[in-house]
Formats: C-alpha cells, structure tokens, sequence
C-alpha cells in the first residue's frame, strides 16, 4: 500500500520558503540556472529543481536519500518534493521564469495513481500562483514498467499546457524511441554522452546533425553538464540552443532573494541581474576568453581571440 503524503509534511518559515519532512530527513528545494545561448551571448531563461536532502546535520545526495525510501513510498515521496519544488518556486522565481520538474517514468503504474498527482499538481499550482505553461515535466532515464499509464499522463499534462522534456539523452539504447513515444518539446542531452562526442571531430559531427534534426522537428536542446570552458566553446558549434552547468552557475537553495544568485565561472560579475544577457567573453575565464573564442563571441579590451581547429579536451590552437 503506499502511503498517503499530503502537504502536511511541507512547511512554511518564516522567510516564506518551505520544507519538507520524510522520516528523519529534512527535504529543501534548490534551483539550477538553465541557459539560452545565442550568437555568443547567454540569457537566463529557465530554472531545474532539485532536491536537497538533511539527514540531522548531514546534507546527502538525493540518489542516497531514494535509496532509503521504500518502494511503496516512492512514488508519493516523489510527489511531496515536486510539491515542494513548485511551492517555493512560486515564492521566489520570477514571474516569466520557466520551471523544470523531474518525473520518473517507472513511478507511473497506476492510472488512478497517474490521475490524482495531476490533479494534486494542479492544485498546487494555484497554490503557488503558477501557470502550467511556466512549466516542464522532466521525464528521467528510467525505464517505464506501464507505459499505457505513462503515456496518458503525458498527454494529460500536455491537454493541461505543461512541455515535456525527455532527460539524459544518450544514455540508454532506448533514446530515440522514448522520443518517438513522448513527443517532447525539450530533449536534454546526458552529459557523459556529450562529453564522449564532445571528444572527437566525428563525435561533434554527430550531435550537431542530432541537434538540428530535432530543431528541424520543433523540439528545442539542452546541453547540460558544462564545467569547463572548451565544453561552451563546441556546445556553441554544435547548435545547441540551451546549455546548463556548474561553469555557468550552481544549485543554490531557494531563498527570497534567489534572483540575485551567483555565477560559477571565474571573473564572472556577482548580483547578476537575469534580465541582462551577457556575452561568453563576459561569462567565462578572462584567461580563457583571451586564447579561446567562440564563434560569434564579442571580443574585449581589442584581444585578439582565435578558434581553435580540434575538438575535446586537447584542443590545438592556431
């Protein structure tokens, strides 16, 4: 039987943002920065939640922290921390901001089960004062068990106004057929596979003919997974239209004043203010910027910045 998790378990301090309780762990929200990147320059268009788990004073990863939930209780766990999500999104996002929210397939098994989180999700949303268009339902790598039940509540969320997104891409054997199935708006990109064809000219050649045949099909890429400098530079010639990383900025715990985060990259301004695009040469290493342009960044303080002619890590510069 599993068990019945209602918002009882989330509470309210007194800096408005909530929490949550399972056991003897306490549940926060935090929020990752997703990027659009266009001719050089990047804008702050999207947030992915993700769960923070407490045990005591201990922080744990959220895979430990799942793998201690019983597996009666996983798909309402599931439930009270994208609840928790969307309610502190709603306290401390921008109005305009887009919200990814994770899924996970092999939870939905139960069409009465799959109906009532929609309506839970629904009601939430009033809650939090959120339009379901604001909002893209993450559907992970795991493999679903009923996929009629998984794919009527993917419909039903579409019928709602949510946008799907199919996560780490590359990852399995099963990639283009969950894309077929889902029809998502939003594929992300698994980030080992991106750095396996980030690593080689002909791997570079393959994802930028992966990204634009979904281009081409109306569905928009993430690269995610960027932490270093060489990984933006070819996420630009690949075409990819988003990109996400600890290069460009960290989870951070909701808090009130969420907008005000700060970027990763070293030399990167702080108090960034998510309504103003920056350029890659603004975004990343000056020491980086100085020997490694991307195609279509700005230059700065008449540095002459060149390309490199390889691909991956080794990159030999001209």
């Amino acid at each position: 039987m599993t068990r019945n998790f209602s918002r009882a378990e989330i509470a309210q301090g007194e800096d408005g943002i909530h929490t949550a309780v399972w056991g003897s762990y306490v549940l926060q929200s935090a929020f990752q920065p997703i990027f659009s990147l266009e001719e050089g320059r990047l804008s702050l268009v999207a947030f992915e939640a993700l769960l923070r788990p407490v045990h005591g004073t201990t922080a744990v990863s959220p895979s430990q922290f799942f793998r201690q939930v019983p597996a009666a209780d996983r798909f309402a766990v599931e439930t009270l921390t994208r609840t928790l999500h969307l309610l502190n999104a709603g306290k401390c996002l921008d109005k305009s901001a887009t919200l990814f929210v994770n899924f996970d397939p092999s939870q939905f098994q139960d069409r009465e089960l799959a109906d009532g989180a929609l309506r839970d999700m629904l009601a939430v949303l009033k809650v939090a004062d959120l339009e379901p268009s604001r909002i893209v339902c993450e559907m992970t790598e795991q493999v679903s068990t009923c996929e009629p039940v998984l794919f009527g509540f993917v419909e039903a969320l579409r019928a709602e106004g949510f946008r799907i997104a199919v996560d780490d891409y590359g990852s399995g054997d099963s990639d283009l057929r969950r894309v077929e199935q889902l029809k998502p708006d939003i594929v992300k990109f698994d980030a080992a596979w991106i750095n396996q064809m980030m690593a080689s000219g002909a791997g570079m050649a393959l994802l930028k003919m992966v990204v634009a045949s979904f281009s081409q099909n109306g569905i928009e890429t993430v690269i995610e997974g960027v932490e270093e400098g060489w990984q933006m530079e070819l996420a630009q010639h690949a075409g990819a239209p988003m990109v996400q990383g600890y290069l460009l900025a960290r989870p951070q715990l909701a808090l009130m004043n969420f907008t005000s985060f700060t970027l990763s990259g070293q030399g990167t301004p702080r108090g960034f203010d998510p309504a103003i695009p920056l350029s890659l040469a603004q975004m990343l290493p000056s020491e980086w910027t100085a020997a490694r342009a991307l195609p279509g960044a700005q230059r700065s303080e008449g540095v002459q910045l060149k390309r490199s002619r390889t691909f991956g890590r080794r990159q030999v510069m001209r």
